[in-house]
């Protein structure tokens, strides 16, 4: 009876581990850099806001800020598109993003003009988002390249017409 019990024991002990490390390798972890589209300057943030596959939920709660500035985000491993946004001033402002183009209407970005990034892309090569702030003075910036398991974007804060839209 002891030797049935602990038998029965051990494999609940098995299952339980390989349902874990399961789910452990089904998340994607994904490191984010946001750099100023004027300097180029890391901006060292925990105010991140991540959507997936089109979806309106927002989720800042994914992203933990590295020592070194950037954030650590972990998705789903069934997540394929990636929109990434951030917010200053105590979280009541959104950076524009200058993924967008100038000529799309509005500076502004929200739902209609987010941008999708392919997370397999992200992971395997390392994503740099284009950065539409800067035109021609972008040659001044140092050459900034993103590795495989990253994701680059350029932000900029709103202007004052902006601010007023928003």
């Amino acid at each position: 009876m002891i030797q049935q019990t602990r038998r029965v024991l051990n494999l609940l002990l098995c299952i339980t581990a390989c349902c874990v490390s399961l789910c452990a390798q089904t998340e994607k972890t994904i490191t984010l850099r946001m750099l100023d589209g004027k300097s180029g300057k890391l901006i060292a943030t925990s105010n991140f806001l991540v959507r997936i596959d089109h979806q309106q939920t927002v989720h800042g709660n994914w992203v933990v800020k590295n020592e070194n500035g950037t954030g650590k985000l972990t998705v789903p491993g069934d997540a394929t598109l990636l929109s990434v946004h951030a917010t200053y001033d105590s979280a009541y402002s959104v950076y524009a993003n200058c993924d967008v183009n100038k000529d799309s209407g509005s500076s502004v970005q929200g739902p209609a003009l987010d941008r999708w990034y392919q997370i397999s892309d992200i992971l395997a090569t390392g994503v740099m988002a284009p950065n539409n702030c800067v035109g021609k003075k972008a040659s001044n910036h140092p050459q900034v390249f993103a590795i495989p398991g990253e994701f680059v974007f350029y932000v900029r804060r709103l202007n004052m017409m902006e601010q007023f839209h928003e």
